[in-house]
């Protein structure tokens, strides 16, 4: 058998690590290449060390002589910085890309990958939330595939294996909640940081678990549904699951719908996306109903959580405006992490910021870069101006 050679963009990061924990165990099938990191240098440097890939790179390049030096005794290329990290992409010793990295700055490695011909896993949804329409255009062109690791769309793309010929009706995205499902606003005043990073269900990183108690996770994930499934909005629903057993669903036109269910595990849709179409077997916890005798489900609450109800907006609109929503979100959420804002601010922050950028209805590359800055840059005085 020979070996999918994988590139890792984001390798110290939640989807990261868990995706090499699936290629340890199958040594036989996949071999790492490409590990790259943004500022842990410490888990870079362990992980090169074990899987010995032929290059890393450091985004941080303040932190090159470190790396640098610590691999210095192997033959492991370092490089640093966002032009390497861009190039490395493109080496003919990979076959697929996963995207692993949070929030924007997985755009540009990925159109680099697409466009050198490499497959694509994607777990960095905010490729697709910013510039769907540019990547699938780009996907097509260069005859690339884009296999979905997020674990919603890795559930529709499972439920659609088959039914290349059938009528889809609409697909359902099930969310967990968050952390506070059911609380009102008042409550949400004074939420605090601990307690949004508290996800009940599923272990990410820090800016995913806030966007997740914020629902803004499920509104990127559905911008990102309708680019990798060719939907309208009208398409896509949402329904809270706080079970987190059923991963999505797909309803076709005739009424049937087929649901993807399964204990939470992030390496499962990890391994489907790096091995498809080809199912590997694993040791994963298996599902057992009778340890989940209720499976429950509800409407989401948009009026408390506004965010899922601004990024359906963003997505009818089109153009730009989803890009907008990713840049102020991004900007806010770390603001929150950082104790500068509370909670509820950063709907706030949001809804504002897409009410001031100028909307672009065809936006090219540059249009998006520029809305990007833009965004970031409006949607940063809003916090200097509350703290």
């Amino acid at each position: 058998m020979i070996k999918k050679r994988i590139a890792i963009l984001g390798s110290t990061g939640s989807i990261g690590t868990q995706a090499l924990e699936v290629i340890a165990a199958n040594p036989q099938t996949f071999s790492v290449e490409v590990l790259t990191a943004q500022n842990n240098a410490d888990l870079l440097i362990e992980q090169a060390i074990k899987f010995l890939p032929k290059e890393v790179v450091i985004g941080n390049e303040a932190l090159y002589d470190k790396v640098n030096s610590a691999l210095s005794g192997f033959l492991i290329k370092v490089y640093s910085g966002d032009s390497a990290l861009v190039s490395v992409v493109e080496s003919d010793f990979i076959d697929t890309v996963l995207t692993a990295m949070v929030g924007y700055s997985g755009l540009l490695p990925t159109i680099h990958a697409i466009k050198s011909g490499k497959d694509i896993a994607l777990a960095n949804k905010e490729t697709l939330v910013v510039a769907g329409e540019l990547i699938m255009g780009l996907a097509k062109e260069y005859n690339v595939s884009i296999y979905p690791v997020d674990s919603e769309h890795s559930a529709i793309f499972q439920c659609l294996a088959g039914e290349s010929e059938n009528e889809i009706e609409k697909i359902i995205l099930t969310a967990s909640g968050g952390p506070f499902r059911g609380k009102n606003r008042e409550f949400l005043t004074s939420v605090t940081k601990q307690q949004a990073l508290k996800h009940p269900n599923w272990a990410m990183g820090a800016k995913i678990t806030i966007d997740s108690a914020t629902l803004m996770n499920k509104g990127l994930e559905v911008i990102e549904a309708k680019w990798l499934f060719d939907l309208t909005p009208k398409q896509i629903d949402v329904i809270v699951h706080p079970q987190s057993i059923v991963h999505s669903m797909v309803q076709f036109g005739d009424g049937s719908i087929k649901a993807q269910m399964g204990l939470p595990d992030m390496k499962l849709p990890i391994q489907y996306a790096l091995h498809y179409p080809h199912r590997l077997k694993s040791d994963f916890p298996r599902l057992d109903f009778a340890d989940f005798p209720s499976l429950t489900f509800e409407k989401p609450d948009l009026e408390t959580f506004r965010n899922l109800a601004v990024a359906y907006r963003a997505l009818e609109k089109g153009g730009n405006a989803a890009c907008i929503v990713n840049a102020a979100n991004e900007v806010a959420v770390d603001a929150f992490l950082q104790d500068k804002i509370r909670f509820l601010e950063i709907s706030d922050i949001i809804i504002e910021t897409v009410a001031r950028i100028n909307f672009v209805q065809n936006p090219t590359y540059f249009d998006y870069v520029q809305t990007n800055e833009a965004a970031r840059r409006f949607a940063s005085d809003m916090i200097q101006v509350k703290v």
